[in-house]
C-alpha cells in the first residue's frame, strides 16, 4: 500500500512538471519580432542586442526640442572619435535642417523618432506611415540617406506600430539604459546610472538638449571606454536579419 501511494505520488510529480513545461511554451514562444505571451502573439522591439564577447555599445540622442546642445554633443563624439545616433523628431528636422545635415556631414547615424512625437500606437495604419516617412523622406532629401532605425515617442510600441516599422523595411528600437538625463540628472547621477547597468550591447539613451548632457557625456564615454567598451552606432548594432528577439526585448543572432 505504501509502495502503491509513492507511485502514485511520483506520477503526479511527473505529470505536473510536464504540464507546467507545455505551459510555460506556450507563455514564452520566441520569433524573429514577435513573442507568445499567454496565447496571444506580442512584437517586440529591440531594447539590447546579445553582441556575444563583443563588448560594444551603442549611444542615443533623442532630438525633440531645441538644438542649442548639439553642437557640443557633435564636438565631444568627435574628440572620442565615436559615432552615435540621433532619433530626430519631424518638427525638429524642419526647424534645424542645418544640424541635420551637419550630422550627417559628421558621419553621425539618423535614426527615425516620428513626424509629431505622437503616441503612435493609438494611430491608424496610414497616419503611422505618414508619420514614419515624413521623416525619412525629410532626411534623405538632406543627407541623402534614408533612416534604417525607428524609435516610438515615449517607447509606446504595440504589434501594429511595429508590423508598420518592419512593412517599411525599417527596424524597430528601444533602449536598455536610460539615462534619465531628460529629468534634470546632473552628470555625476548619470555617470552613476550607467556605471551601475552597462553590458554588452547595451542601447543607452540621452536626449540632445537635456540639463546637464554636455557634462554626463564625457563621463560616461571616459567610464565606458575605461571599462573596455568600444561603441558602434544603433544601426550599426542591430541584426538585419537572421535574429530572434527574447522576451526580454534582446536581440540574438540565428545560429
Amino acid at each position: 500500500m505504501f509502495y502503491t501511494f509513492k507511485i502514485k505520488s511520483v506520477y503526479k510529480v511527473l505529470v505536473a512538471f510536464v504540464l507546467v513545461c507545455a505551459l510555460t511554451a506556450c507563455l514564452f514562444m520566441i520569433t524573429n519580432s514577435s513573442i507568445m505571451v499567454s496565447g496571444e502573439s506580442r512584437k517586440l522591439p529591440v531594447y539590447r542586442v546579445d553582441t556575444g564577447e563583443n563588448k560594444v555599445v551603442a549611444l542615443s540622442f533623442d532630438a525633440a526640442w531645441g538644438a542649442d546642445k548639439t553642437q557640443g554633443i557633435i564636438d565631444i563624439l568627435n574628440k572620442y572619435n565615436i559615432k552615435a545616433t540621433f532619433f530626430l523628431v519631424g518638427f525638429w528636422v524642419d526647424k534645424y535642417e542645418d544640424e541635420v545635415k551637419k550630422l550627417a556631414e559628421n558621419g553621425f547615424d539618423i535614426g527615425n523618432h516620428s513626424h509629431n512625437h505622437l503616441k503612435m500606437s493609438t494611430l491608424q495604419d496610414a497616419t503611422i506611415v505618414d508619420e514614419i516617412e515624413y521623416v525619412n523622406k525629410k532626411v534623405e532629401s538632406l543627407t541623402g540617406k534614408r533612416p534604417y532605425v525607428f524609435r516610438a515617442p515615449f517607447g509606446d510600441y504595440n504589434n501594429k506600430l511595429i508590423q508598420n516599422v518592419t512593412n517599411l523595411n525599417m527596424q524597430a528600437v528601444q533602449w536598455s539604459i536610460d539615462t534619465l538625463d531628460w529629468k534634470g540628472l546632473k552628470g555625476d547621477e548619470i555617470l552613476k546610472r550607467v556605471k551601475s547597468k552597462a553590458s554588452f550591447g547595451d542601447i543607452i539613451l540621452f536626449h540632445n538638449n537635456s540639463d546637464h548632457v554636455l557634462d554626463a557625456l564625457p563621463k560616461v564615454i571616459e567610464h565606458l571606454l575605461g571599462e573596455g567598451y568600444s561603441f558602434q552606432t544603433v544601426s550599426e548594432l542591430v541584426y538585419k536579419n537572421g535574429f530572434t528577439i527574447d522576451v526580454n526585448g534582446v536581440q540574438h543572432k540565428q545560429k
